[in-house]
């Protein structure tokens, strides 16, 4: 009877527990198939990374850094190059809000066509067209943003602006601008229509749906989502440093291409530092928010 019972849950025709083996098997074996094929592709080899002449070059460069500078001038210079990449990181954050968060209404699906703000189905055909024109015009630019490379942007912006840690800034906020689009995209697209819909109900304008309905049901993931890519821009923010944006970054580039390895490891640790701070940080306002 329990083989019968189990047997009916499935519909007609169809063998449910086998057909979820050959699905999961060829899923496996397709993934099997990538890794290996990655494998070829990158040349992986473990012997020749730990291995012979490629070890003792390792530990001969890793012996090459200690001691590390901590020189009063040159420590003072480091903290300087630290605020320059802290800076950065943070006014890029900043910026790719401003651009997330002016685009972002027009690129949700919810927003613009369920009819919650703009009442759809009693619009004119011109106002229809515009609304799809506008939706697609907006995810089209968040696409672009976060499509190209920051370090291509900051290579753009380098010849733009010249150099210094201003086209860093830029390059980070385009390009976190793209990526807080998109996901706040989808936190908006995601949120509980029967509030708004409660709201409309009451005769609520639309800036009060979006005030009291759509905010706070999606301010708190936003801004966790703002904190971790403030987290992923400051070691961004080193990135750009070897494209001549500024800050700790330009600092490695000229250590190492100088064998100055005393100042290199001094520099690592700074980085160590400021990243490690903010990603306290970070995680303790997020613990906050939740």
């Amino acid at each position: 009877m329990a083989w019968r019972s189990t047997q009916a849950a499935w519909p007609a025709g169809t063998r449910g527990p086998d057909r979820l083996s050959t699905r999961n098997l060829m899923i496996a074996a397709g993934l099997l198939t990538l890794m290996v094929w990655s494998y070829v592709g990158t040349e992986f080899s473990l012997r020749e990374l730990l291995g012979g002449e490629s070890a003792i070059q390792i530990l001969t460069y890793i012996r090459k850094l200690f001691p590390p500078d901590l020189s009063t001038q040159f420590l003072l210079k480091t903290g300087y190059w630290a605020l320059e990449t802290f800076a950065m990181s943070f006014l890029g954050t900043i910026l790719a809000v401003l651009i997330a968060c002016s685009l972002v209404f027009l690129s949700s699906r919810n927003l613009m066509f369920a009819g919650l703000l703009f009442e759809m189905e009693q619009s004119r055909p011109w106002v229809r067209a515009l609304r799809t024109i506008l939706c697609f015009s907006a995810k089209a630019v968040l696409n672009v943003l976060r499509t190209i490379p920051h370090l291509v942007w900051a290579l753009i912006l380098v010849f733009a602006v010249g150099l210094g840690p201003f086209p860093g800034m830029l390059a980070l906020g385009i390009h976190t601008g793209g990526v807080l689009g998109r996901l706040f995209g989808e936190v908006i697209e995601n949120v509980e229509i029967q509030p708004l819909e409660a709201l409309q109900a009451t005769g609520a304008g639309r800036l009060q749906i979006l005030f009291y309905g759509i905010l706070p049901q999606a301010l708190p993931e936003c801004l966790a989502y703002t904190l971790y890519r403030w987290e992923v821009n400051i070691r961004e923010a080193v990135i750009l440093g070897y494209v001549g944006a500024g800050g700790l970054g330009q600092q490695i580039q000229i250590a190492i291409s100088l064998f100055l390895e005393h100042r290199l490891l001094t520099l690592i640790l700074a980085i160590y530092l400021i990243v490690t701070a903010v990603d306290t940080l970070s995680a303790y306002l997020r613990s906050r928010l939740a």
